[in-house]
């Protein structure tokens, strides 16, 4: 499933959320009376769209669940980042820590309490003269970790003000609840929990992104 931004994944009753758009798709299409259950392993920020999946009963919900917690699902994420990135591949960690009671990450030492280690691999697909389009595949889940991790280096994601993006990007919003960034979850990989068959959905960025093909491919 691609997850629109700034759709919540998950959100009390009575806010808009992806996960009460899906359960009403299955009430209608399997003409189900009562309530639906819907398993969700993981989520996406709101700002951000892409690929996400559902589990439609405890069981699937469990095992897939379980593959994000020992980190075997793959996730590639496109970012449209400012400035040209160097070098054109490699890894980034960094300590991160949550801000206690605030919607935000930040910078820590590997000593303090509450930092976790970020990883990542990052490879360079497209560039100009303002912007890289950088593929992302993170090694760890952390908050807000791709993000943190490109602007830390002087990359902000375009549209994310909240660290320090300058550019903005998406649709023209009048809240800042409904701002959309340059981030993009492009693809994932993860097992079946019943056939054991690898997976691998793919989604399509949003209409509202740059014609990419305007950027410059980078080789190697």
């Amino acid at each position: 499933m691609n997850k629109p931004a700034p759709l919540l994944t998950q959100a009390p009753p009575t806010v808009p959320s992806l996960e009460a758009r899906v359960k009403e798709y299955i009430k209608a299409k399997y003409a189900k009376p009562a309530g639906v259950y819907l398993g969700v392993p993981h989520r996406l920020d709101r700002p951000v769209s892409g690929a996400i999946c559902f589990a439609r009963n405890t069981k699937a919900a469990q095992r897939v669940h379980a593959q994000f917690a020992e980190h075997k699902v793959r996730k590639v994420y496109w970012a449209l980042v400012e400035g040209t990135v160097a070098p054109g591949a490699g890894t980034w960690d960094d300590w991160i820590r949550k801000v206690e009671e605030e919607p935000r990450v930040e910078r820590a030492q590997e000593s303090e309490p509450g930092a976790k280690l970020g990883l990542l691999e990052y490879r360079v697909l497209r560039t100009d003269a303002a912007a890289s389009l950088v593929e992302l595949t993170p090694l760890t889940g952390r908050m807000h970790q791709l993000r943190v991790q490109s602007a830390w280096r002087g990359h902000p994601v375009l549209g994310d003000t909240q660290y320090g993006s300058t550019r903005p990007f998406g649709p023209a919003a009048d809240l800042p609840r409904d701002r959309v960034i340059a981030l993009h979850a492009r693809r994932l990989t993860l097992t079946h929990p019943f056939t054991k068959q690898e997976l691998t959905v793919e989604a399509p960025v949003p209409d509202y992104w740059p014609a990419l093909d305007g950027m410059a491919p980078v080789s190697g």
